[in-house]
């Protein structure tokens, strides 16, 4: 006999978020938990074995983030429907997810009757509402210059504390062009110095503390 029940694959880094989830979807009487995992690699493979109803995703989960596993996921499974529930609420990190393809965005402090909702609602195909937060950051996103992928590169070896030196020679590039990666840096983010760049960056998620 078929489960009738939506079908949940959990993804978190956290083993006690993930027995959490765990145990107020197992007290719904339409839902169970398919499957958990722990990383993004791990949540790729468990997609592919069990093709869960919904996905609930982190975004922080090491080596291979919530957005890779995401876009990876609707890479094999263009209907795959992906709930992003993260402690992160960077406007890149929104903008992000949702261009990979997940249905909604919540933040961990969410109500669990929100959540279960939420659920239901992307298990049958609905447009789930955004909340009025995430809808301001990204309308605060849509009024900024984006970095290019070649200068979160550059922001991601100076958060490491390399100079332009070492970060041209890390990245093949000439030194020079480095200094003007940095400056089109400061100012697209609108700060004075390397450490208010670093600052505001891991703030509204551009590039992530390991």
């Amino acid at each position: 006999m078929t489960d009738a029940r939506i079908q949940i694959l959990c993804v978190d880094d956290h083993r006690i978020v993930r027995e959490g989830l765990e145990l107020i979807i197992e007290r719904q009487p339409d839902m169970a938990v398919a499957a958990s995992a722990a990383s993004g690699e791990e949540s790729i493979e468990l997609f592919r074995r069990h093709l869960p109803d919904v996905t609930l995703m982190d975004l922080q989960l090491g080596a291979m983030s919530g957005v890779e596993a995401i876009r990876q996921i609707r890479t094999k499974d263009a209907a795959a429907r992906v709930v992003v529930l993260t402690m992160s609420h960077g406007d890149e990190d929104i903008y992000r997810a949702l261009q990979a393809g997940a249905a909604t965005y919540l933040l961990k402090d969410t109500a669990f009757e929100e959540l279960i909702g939420t659920i239901r609602d992307v298990s049958l195909g609905r447009q789930p509402i955004i909340s009025a937060a995430v809808k301001a950051r990204l309308a605060e996103r849509a009024g900024r210059p984006s970095l290019t992928p070649r200068e979160v590169q550059v922001l991601e070896l100076v958060r490491k504390g390399l100079r332009n030196k070492e970060v041209a020679a890390s990245l093949g590039i000439g030194e020079e062009t480095v200094q003007s990666h940095v400056k089109s840096i400061l100012s697209k983010l609108d700060v004075p110095d390397r450490t208010a760049a670093i600052d505001v960056a891991l703030r509204r998620g551009i590039i992530h503390a390991l």
